[in-house]
């Protein structure tokens, strides 16, 4: 298969679990607010295994903040706080355990705010600093690390070594120019 096309149907897959994981989630009322711990932010960790998953979480969170009715602001910075985690999880890809650790910062720093000039809950920034820390530790780091742990062994099944597009087609491109090079029989 193509691993341009592969990427893509990794990214598809990993934003509709995200989707599904953050429905289950707010049936349970964990989703949003003061206290949340959403399930699906344990597929944060995922660009361990595959940069598709940075777009995937991103797409994914994108898709449940507008699904369970979230404000506006919560939608476009709550979605922000989840890529800038993916990317920084993406960045500490080589250590399994420190690969949690930027949605937990991006979220505990960028969500407080939200909660109090969008939904304007009582309790302050301080506070929602540590509730949502408290739940992004749950589902990233607990949640996650098993994830992880869980997936390892099956890592070049799930997960087959691609590149995101756009290095794949560099790749390609200098392939193709390198195989138009006439050959000096060397």
């Amino acid at each position: 298969m193509d691993k341009k096309t592969v990427y893509i149907v990794q990214a598809a897959m990993i934003a509709a679990v995200y989707t599904v994981l953050t429905m289950l989630a707010a049936s349970f009322n964990l989703a949003s607010g003061a206290i949340q711990v959403r399930f699906s932010e344990a597929l944060t960790i995922l660009p361990f295994f595959t940069p598709a998953a940075v777009p995937g979480v991103t797409i994914g969170c994108l898709l449940s903040n507008i699904l369970t009715g979230c404000a506006l602001p919560d939608i476009i910075f709550g979605t922000l706080a989840t890529l800038i985690g993916a990317i920084g999880s993406w960045l500490l890809r080589k250590n399994a355990f420190l690969c949690a650790l930027p949605p937990i910062v991006s979220n505990a720093l960028i969500i407080p705010f939200i909660l109090t000039y969008a939904y304007h809950i009582p309790g302050g920034i301080p506070l929602f600093m540590l509730t949502v820390g408290a739940g992004e530790v749950i589902s990233c780091l607990i949640l996650g690390e098993l994830l992880i742990t869980t997936l390892y062994p099956f890592r070049n099944i799930l997960f087959p070594v691609i590149s995101p597009p756009d290095s794949t087609l560099q790749h390609t491109a200098k392939e193709t120019v390198s195989s138009s090079l006439p050959s000096d029989g060397r």
